[in-house]
């Protein structure tokens, strides 16, 4: 860079002190965390943003990946930790791992519902953001003793999505952390009945404008998975992020955080008798009992991986596994 840039983007900085604008030629980190439905697709979605032309494995427990994108020619590369967290729910208490204190502040969640099996739905995202928020929170509860800016700082960010005129300010409860939620399979998911598709893409929008969050739909579809991406990518490397919007029920959502509104949704997907006879706390509850009555959920026992991992081929070792087979033995 020439003394001109340089001094450009000193003033810039100088004038924007509250931009998340880095100094040129400083490495910007931030963390991605994935989960979602055991076979949702989220490994096939990371190798698409990280344009790796591999066939996804099957993901065991906690893998991680990293993907680098410079901002600008000649600065030096920004670096995305890319976390995925495999087995559905039955291995949540592994987030622990990907989100600490120390990257809390450049963290984000990726949340891959599988929309093909509505049944499995409200059960996989309400116990991977309820274990995640509790993390997370108890994180916050810990800055605030040691860092009190950065914990202000964070809790601040959460409400940025949402303008302050928004109508919709006292009746959400942003997700603390920028949060994303992707409907994979959409090609499966557009053959379901209309009544089936409208009941799933209210709720999906509800609970993402209710936490805060993006929603997108995707599927293998080259098109779809570039619109997942650009949302990705504004997550893990700081791009811009799209001001487009498709709430068309009989198209593939895609709602930026903070574009959505109450009002648009609609109320829940049923009768008003029905309504008046659910007995619900809060608006999420509501939605929940709404959802269920049409989607019954399976129960926890039948989401929980039964497979043993040491038996899968992908990770024989010859060595360790005669040795255990004598042990066995």
């Amino acid at each position: 860079d020439t003394l001109w840039d340089l001094a450009i983007a000193e003033v810039e900085k100088r004038e924007n002190p509250d931009d998340d604008e880095v100094k040129t030629g400083e490495v910007l980190e931030k963390s991605v965390l994935f989960m979602g439905n055991k076979n949702g697709g989220k490994t096939t979605i990371i190798l698409r943003c990280l344009e790796r032309e591999e066939s996804p494995k099957p993901t065991l427990a906690l893998e991680y990946t990293f993907g680098r994108r410079a901002r600008r020619h000649n600065t030096p590369k920004d670096v995305a930790h890319f976390w995925e967290l495999g087995g559905g729910t039955s291995l949540v208490e592994l987030i622990r791992i990907p989100i600490t204190s120390h990257n809390i502040r450049s963290f984000a969640v990726v949340l891959v519902l599988d929309l093909s099996k509505p049944n499995e739905l409200w059960t996989t995202m309400e116990s991977l953001l309820q274990v995640t928020r509790n993390h997370v929170n108890k994180i916050l509860t810990k800055l605030e003793k040691t860092n009190p800016e950065v914990a202000a700082e964070i809790k601040q960010r959460m409400w940025n999505d949402l303008q302050r005129d928004h109508p919709d300010c006292a009746l959400v409860d942003p997700f603390p952390i920028p949060l994303l939620i992707i409907g994979s399979k959409y090609d499966v998911f557009h053959e379901f009945d209309s009544e089936m598709r409208k009941i799933i893409s209210k709720t999906l929008r509800f609970v993402s404008h209710y936490y805060g969050a993006s929603l997108v739909f995707t599927s293998k579809s080259e098109a779809l998975l570039l619109k997942a991406r650009a949302l990705i990518n504004h997550l893990a490397f700081g791009y811009d992020k799209s001001k487009s919007v498709s709430v068309d029920p009989s198209k593939p959502l895609f709602i930026p955080a903070g574009l959505d509104s109450m009002s648009q949704i609609g109320p829940p997907p049923a009768s008003d008798s029905d309504l008046g006879k659910m007995r619900a706390n809060t608006p999420l509850e509501l939605w929940k009992k709404v959802f269920e009555k049409t989607f019954p959920p399976k129960s926890f026992s039948d989401l929980q991986d039964a497979k043993d991992p040491a038996q899968d081929i992908q990770y024989a070792e010859y060595e360790v596994d005669a040795m255990r087979a004598q042990k066995n033995q």
